[in-house]
């Protein structure tokens, strides 16, 4: 039996991206769908998070892209940008994503997004299971992710992304 290699699979480019009906993510080249539809707790969450950051930062809700490159384009369920731009896409490192943890796309979240993230050098990621009601929260220490707080419903945390841009999240608002 063929071992599976991941330079046979086939490798797309954000031209191709662009064409593609439906929600797509496109990291590394590989074609990632973004269905099926999440189900309105996790939505429920993902406006609660969106409301908190928005205090004093610009948050954007997914579908919102970020093209790293040519061979790589997300959706983050939520993230802060610090840039303005006239394009379809954000080109900068956002300093905060958030992503909500859903059965269809949690194993890419924890696995290939997290390395993504650490690698692209986003400040903070965000991880909320809304089953458990338990936020990880990494930040970015030497190049790597750090696991500064696994927060609860008891959790207020504030974010300092820079003296102009500071945010803080409830914790209880959010499931």
């Amino acid at each position: 039996m063929a071992i599976l290699k991941y330079e046979n699979f086939q490798h797309y480019t954000y031209q191709d991206y662009k064409e593609w009906e439906g929600r797509w993510e496109l990291i590394d080249g590989i074609a990632y769908s973004m269905s099926p539809a999440p189900y309105p707790k996790y939505q429920r969450v993902v406006s609660h998070i969106w409301r908190e950051l928005d205090k004093n930062c610009e948050v954007y809700i997914s579908p919102v892209d970020w093209k790293v490159n040519d061979n790589t384009t997300v959706q983050p369920n939520v993230a802060i940008f610090c840039e303005d731009t006239d394009k379809q896409f954000f080109s900068k490192t956002p300093p905060i994503i958030v992503e909500v943890l859903f059965k269809a796309t949690a194993f890419k979240d924890v696995t290939t997004k997290f390395k993504l993230y650490e690698k692209e050098r986003v400040e903070f990621y965000i991880i909320l299971e809304p089953n458990s009601e338990i936020s990880d929260i990494f930040r970015l220490i030497d190049g790597e992710y750090q696991l500064i707080k696994k927060a609860t419903k008891d959790d207020i945390y504030r974010f300092e992304l820079s003296n102009e841009c500071s945010t803080s999240v409830d914790f209880s608002t959010l499931f």
